[in-house]
Order: C-alpha cells, then sequence, then structure tokens
C-alpha cells in the first residue's frame, strides 16, 4: 500500500511540474516539446527504475519472512533445550548449596546458644 501511495504522490508530482512548465516556460512550442519529450524519456525510465527497485524489495521482505519463519522455530527449541539441559546441570549444585546454607544456618543457632552461657560462666 505504501508503495501504491508512493507512486500516485509521483505522478501527481510529475504532472503538477509538467503543467507548471507548459504555462510558465519562455520557450516556443516547439522547444518546449522537445523538452517535454526527452524528460518524459528520463522520467519513464527513472519510473521503471523505482518499479524494479520496489520489486526486489518485494522479493527481499518475502526470503527474510521465509527465513524468518523457519528459523525462529528451531532457535526456540534449541534454547528449550539448553535451558533444561543447564536445569538438569545445576541441580546437584543447587542442593548442595541448600544442604550447606542449611548446615550454616544450624551452626549459627548453636552458636548463639553458647554465647549466652559463655557470658554468664565467665561473670
Amino acid at each position: 500500500m505504501k508503495a501504491k501511495s508512493f507512486l500516485i504522490g509521483l505522478t501527481t508530482g510529475l504532472v503538477s511540474g509538467a503543467v507548471v512548465v507548459l504555462f510558465s516556460a519562455p520557450q516556443s512550442g516547439a522547444q518546449l516539446r522537445q523538452y517535454i519529450a526527452s524528460n518524459t524519456t528520463g522520467v519513464k525510465s527513472k519510473l521503471q527504475d523505482v518499479q524494479a527497485e520496489i520489486g526486489n524489495v518485494k522479493q527481499s521482505i518475502g526470503t527474510l519472512k521465509s527465513e524468518a519463519q523457519n528459523s525462529i522455530p528451531s532457535i526456540i527449541n534449541e534454547l528449550k533445550d539448553n535451558f533444561t539441559a543447564f536445569k538438569t546441570e545445576i541441580e546437584p549444585e543447587s542442593e548442595k548449596l541448600k544442604q550447606e546454607i542449611e548446615n550454616l544456618q544450624n551452626s549459627i543457632k548453636e552458636i548463639e546458644k553458647i554465647i549466652p552461657q559463655s557470658k554468664n560462666s565467665a561473670q
């Protein structure tokens, strides 16, 4: 839709420019016709170039879309597999850390019980 509106704008600009040239030209009719004919050929050539580029862009977008549709699901599956493998690898270490934290908490509780007793016997 954007390409269509671009082409409509381009055509409108070309026609408007031609009308302005017609009414403000200091040239004779024959010279003006020759000038318009030569510019028309150039404009047609440029318009064909723009159409070819639009075709290339459409083709590139189609290619990108198909590659994305094919690649994204495999990337997502690979990430899921990697996450699952990481979780499996880290599980034993996680359990060890939990056990060590629990042991430290128990040690702190024992130290807290011993501190008041040592203060009382020191007095």
